[in-house]
């Protein structure tokens, strides 16, 4: 699609999503026309970072680590690796933290890192008791490590019945994949409030306005809050320690077929014990057993 000058003007997106505008197949505007009018350079259209195997491997086991142990910042991350057998030094084990978006959960995991101009609202949940559907939704990004690379996954998911309502994965952190988990989760109708992080893709003006225009409350977890969200940092537990580190996917498509299926299961047939036994779906839609 042809990006005019007045959409540029008008863009609140990241560079990361500003690239995934581009239309390389567009006969009708050049790349370097399109680059200009998105105030991006040309050289970054074309720029694939480059991931070394190792780096890759100690990804994986940072991630498997963090999920056990989430309080671990870099310092007991880096110990735990050498106690392991790995050769690391805690300037290395940090870098690749910050790239994960991890660190001690006393201070969150920041997959999602807040934007300064736009707006923070407050967690409404405290003391709340949930005690039907659609009350509560909420939403997080998680790390998905693969074979040959990497890619993040977003989720949202009724607090009172554990359902995943939507799901979506993506190689990048934009907020585009998690408005278009928003657009999924919303066929199911609309919760009184919608609960995230600060992050950017949460807090922009696309994503909020999008809640908003749909008459829900807007709930953000507090700076260093691990609880304020705990249904989902649940769910990302059950997801890689029952599927993704069990089946070590290969590829991006490989991934994202895995984590569909195991949704499926997870909604449908997974028991679970707060449930008095029964699934997210018989819960949710009020099934019989």
């Amino acid at each position: 699609m042809p990006i005019s000058t007045g959409l540029k003007k008008n863009l609140d997106l990241s560079h990361k999503e500003k690239l995934l505008l581009i239309d390389k197949t567009n006969s009708e505007t050049s790349i370097s026309h399109q680059a200009e009018l998105l105030g991006v350079s040309r050289s970054s259209i074309y720029y694939e970072p480059v991931v070394g195997e190792y780096d890759l491997l100690l990804k994986l086991l940072i991630d498997k680590q963090y999920t056990l142990t989430p309080f671990y910042g870099s310092r007991k991350m880096t110990e735990q690796l050498r106690r392991d057998g790995y050769m690391v030094n805690r300037k290395h084990i940090q870098r690749l933290m910050r790239e994960m978006g991890l660190e001690a959960i006393y201070q969150k995991p920041r997959l999602s890192e807040p934007h300064p101009g736009h707006k923070i609202y407050p967690y409404l949940l405290r003391n709340v008791v949930i005690d039907r559907k659609d009350q509560v939704w909420a939403t997080d990004i998680t790390y998905i490590p693969l074979a040959r690379g990497f890619m993040y996954l977003v989720a949202i998911i009724d607090w009172w019945s554990r359902y995943v309502l939507a799901w979506k994965t993506s190689t990048t952190l934009d907020t585009a994949f998690c408005l278009e988990a928003l657009e999924m989760a919303l066929e199911f109708g609309k919760p009184e409030i919608f609960n995230s992080d600060q992050g950017a893709q949460f807090t922009s003006n696309a994503f909020t306005t999008r809640v908003k225009d749909n008459g829900i409350d807007i709930s953000m977890d507090g700076r260093g809050r691990c609880m304020d969200n705990i249904f989902t940092e649940r769910l990302w537990r059950s997801l890689k320690y029952e599927n993704v580190y069990l089946m070590h996917y290969e590829t991006v498509p490989e991934g994202r077929d895995g984590i569909d299926s195991y949704f499926g299961f997870y909604n449908d047939h997974r028991l679970h014990q707060a449930l008095q036994y029964r699934t997210p779906a018989e819960v949710y839609f009020q099934r019989a057993r």
